[in-house]
């Protein structure tokens, strides 16, 4: 459990001089002013091409704000000058890795800049400022999801974690899976909200990449929101063990295909504590009356679906970038995680924020336990990019892939001896937005 709060750490410096220069305000907000909340609310929804929230999606919405660190732009020289022209905010999240350990990661949120105020270097000042922040408070890491993907490497994140998508023909698929002992039930969408939150802190400690998830985002699967559009179709069910246990749950929503009275079915989520649970949910799913096609997002790559199947080619996945990571402390972060093979190198990072430049020797012994200390007089065995290493951290990416995209600069055989340290079993995933 983490003992660091970003709502300690105060208005970034550098951000705010820059920014001051270009005639705009930079700081906190307090969400214990009405009004400072709703418009900041508001300027999120905007920058995110969302809907003008109603009054009881503003109030239900706020719960989560006030546990962050909120940081606003503001123009003066607007006509609504209380109006934020950006926003971006930041909580501290464990993040399991390797080895099942946790780390401090710096969690950023809500990156948005108006329309009317691109290029103007905001973007810049709030990340870079972000960044700096979580660097002064002592957080080794520093962490977001995306909603474009060509933003981030310049400060130096590494698309680390990704994930598949499915679409499955379920009257292709079939089912070959097993039919595991349990009990499958129907659950109220309070009730979802409830499961998902147990069964999914548990299972988050088990696999690298998860963070810790919150209870207006479980509610939000679940249907609960008053802003989600979707809320009444939303359906659920839990899958308990042969000793009444709960080890997984299955939020859904069914909507008919053109007038034909056969559905889809779209899995919100599915988190699972057992392969029976995971079997069992996946069999609901594809077995389900009048459904012939299942979509679902954020599943791991080693998602066993495709196996579950009678017909592999009734499903269909896809692979794309999730959770991106930025290494700030490369000691405490690579310190922190387990690898898979014993190694001694000495890695020269590059970072043009200059948080984790350096020569490093990185050692692993048999156990996976690695040391990490400055190398300034070692020869170099391989030169990465902070963007590149973070990317390596939680053990989704391989290094052998890497280095065949000249991204690292290492002789073959240092590749290799990185590629085999390297690799997390199981593989990384991250199944929220945050």
């Amino acid at each position: 459990m983490t003992t660091l709060d970003a709502r300690d750490v105060p208005t970034e410096p550098i951000s705010a001089e820059r920014l001051a220069a270009a005639g705009l305000e930079y700081r906190l907000v307090d969400f214990a002013d009405e009004s400072v909340a709703k418009t900041y609310q508001r300027a999120v929804s905007r920058g995110f091409l969302g809907g003008e929230p109603t009054a009881e999606a503003l109030a239900y919405g706020k719960t989560p704000f006030e546990t962050r660190r909120n940081t606003a732009v503001f123009d003066p020289a607007s006509p609504t000058a209380e109006f934020p022209v950006a926003t971006v905010n930041s909580w501290v999240a464990p993040l399991t890795v390797p080895g099942g350990s946790e780390i401090d990661m710096w969690s950023i949120s809500v990156v948005t800049v108006a329309a009317t105020h691109r290029r103007r270097g905001i973007a810049r000042a709030l990340l870079e400022g972000e960044l700096r922040a979580a660097a002064s408070a002592g957080a080794p890491m520093a962490g977001l999801t995306v909603s474009e993907a060509t933003i981030y490497g310049r400060y130096g994140f590494g698309s680390a974690i990704p994930m598949s998508r499915f679409e499955v023909d379920t009257r292709r698929a079939g089912w070959a899976g097993p039919s595991p002992a349990g009990r499958i039930q129907y659950r109220e969408r309070e009730e979802l909200a409830d499961d998902l939150g147990v069964v999914h802190d548990r299972v988050r400690r088990t696999r690298p990449g998860q963070v810790s998830g919150w209870r207006t985002r479980w509610e939000g699967f679940a249907g609960v929101s008053p802003s989600d559009s979707e809320r009444d179709k939303v359906r659920g069910v839990r899958y308990l063990d042969e000793s009444g246990a709960v080890r997984g749950v299955l939020v859904y929503t069914l909507g008919e295909k053109g007038g034909t009275f056969r559905f889809g079915l779209h899995v919100r989520m599915l988190v699972a504590e057992t392969p029976d649970a995971t079997a069992a949910l996946w069999r609901f799913a594809l077995q389900h009356d009048l459904v012939d096609e299942v979509t679902a997002e954020l599943r791991p790559l080693d998602d066993p679906l495709p196996w579950l199947v009678a017909d592999p080619r009734g499903v269909v996945q896809t692979v794309h970038d999730h959770g991106w990571l930025r290494i700030l402390d490369v000691a405490a972060a690579l310190s922190a995680r387990r690898f898979s093979a014993p190694l001694d190198v000495v890695l020269r990072i590059e970072d043009a924020l200059g948080f984790a430049s350096g020569d490093w020797r990185l050692r692993v012994a048999e156990s996976g336990v690695a040391t990490v200390e400055p190398a300034s007089a070692a020869e170099v065995d391989a030169t990465i990019d902070v963007a590149v290493l973070s990317t390596l951290y939680a053990g989704g990416v391989r290094v052998s892939t890497l280095h065949g995209a000249g991204l690292i600069a290492a002789d073959a055989d240092v590749a290799e001896r990185l590629d085999r340290a390297f690799a997390s079993f199981p593989v990384p995933a991250l199944d929220i937005w945050y």
